[in-house]
């Protein structure tokens, strides 16, 4: 079926569906497609639709991304983002599975590390986040709050 042929069926107003027996979680997913159905029976708000969701997605995946060498959730805001992504493209659900399963073989690896290996990584974690607010001039601008005025301190940028 083209983007410009029409869906077969009653449009998206005229379904009547009785969601009086479903759960509040069946309810919600029941009234998501009834919405989503009704988006795509309109080729030119389908189309924006999933531009934003692709704009959107792919932000949250950036954001992420930059996010994973530093303490936080990181990974969390990758995996929100390709969620984000999958919801309306095939590749970003495929690209989530993969995603997952990889993430997971290496938290599984490296859980059963040694101390040394684990240690590692944290000091690998401090360094890179050292780095990054020593670029960001963060050091430069304390040290002159509290009286310390090193040139080392400066960012070089």
């Amino acid at each position: 079926m083209t983007s410009g042929e029409a869906r077969p069926g009653p449009a998206p107003e005229s379904v009547d569906v009785d969601d009086s027996d479903l759960s509040p979680f069946q309810e919600a997913e029941s009234r998501w497609h009834r919405w989503r159905a009704h988006i795509a029976a309109r080729p030119s708000l389908n189309l924006a639709y999933r531009i934003a969701v692709g704009v959107i997605g792919a932000l949250v995946l950036a954001a992420g991304i930059l996010a994973i060498p530093y303490p936080g959730p990181g990974w969390l805001i990758v995996f929100a983002g390709l969620g984000i992504l999958a919801s309306e493209f095939a590749w970003a659900h495929r690209l989530l599975h993969y995603a997952r399963q990889r993430y997971d073989k290496f938290m599984h690896w490296f859980s059963r590390q040694s101390l040394v290996v684990k240690g590692a990584g944290a000091l690998l974690t401090c360094v890179v986040v050292l780095a990054t607010l020593w670029l960001l001039g963060t050091f430069g601008l304390v040290g002159t709050w509290i009286g310390l005025d090193y040139p080392w301190l400066e960012s070089p940028l």
